[in-house]
C-alpha cells in the first residue's frame, strides 16, 4: 500500500476534504492516452487506489503501462472502539489522497481505446467518488474507427 516513507508531524487536521473549486493542478492527461478523472472532491485511501491499480493490471493482462497520479499524503487517526471521550487525538490509522473534482487519478497508455475504457471503468468501481473517462488532448482513439472517420 503506498503511504510517505516519513512526515514532518504524525497527525494532521482534518481539513475540507477539498471541496473548494475545481483541481488546478493534475488536471489534464499527461503520460497515456486514457485517463479516468473525478467529478466529486474526497477522500481516497491507499487500500482503494491498490484495489483500483490491481482491477487495471488485471483487465490489460499486465499490456500496455499504467501511471497513478494520485499519492495518499494524509493521515487519518481513528480511536478504539468502545473507547470514552476525551484523552486526546487517536493514533494513524490509514492514509487518504484528497482529491478535488476534474483531478486525473490513473493514466493508460499503450492500448486500444475499448480494452483501456472498460479496465478504467472497472477501476472507478472500485472508487468512491464519481469518475469520467477522458482522453489526451488532440489524440484520437486509434484502430478502424479513426481511419472511417477520416475517409
Amino acid at each position: 500500500m503506498l503511504q510517505p516513507k516519513r512526515t514532518k508531524f504524525r497527525k494532521m487536521h482534518k481539513g475540507t476534504h477539498g471541496s473548494k473549486g475545481p483541481a488546478t493542478r493534475g488536471n489534464t492527461v499527461a503520460f497515456g492516452e486514457f485517463a479516468i478523472r473525478t467529478l466529486e472532491p474526497g477522500w481516497i485511501t491507499s487500500r482503494q487506489i491498490e484495489a483500483a491499480r490491481r482491477a487495471i493490471t488485471h483487465h490489460l493482462k499486465r499490456g500496455g503501462k499504467v501511471w497513478i497520479r494520485i499519492f495518499p499524503d494524509k493521515v487519518i487517526t481513528a480511536k478504539p472502539a468502545e473507547t470514552r471521550m476525551g484523552s486526546g487525538k487517536g493514533a494513524p490509522d490509514h492514509w487518504v489522497a484528497v482529491v478535488k473534482p476534474g483531478h486525473v487519478l490513473f493514466e493508460v497508455g499503450g492500448v486500444r481505446e475499448d480494452l483501456a475504457k472498460e479496465a478504467l471503468l472497472r477501476a472507478a468501481h472500485k472508487l468512491p467518488v464519481e469518475t469520467k473517462f477522458m482522453l489526451k488532448e488532440g489524440f484520437e482513439g486509434g484502430g478502424e474507427e479513426a481511419a472511417a472517420g477520416a475517409a
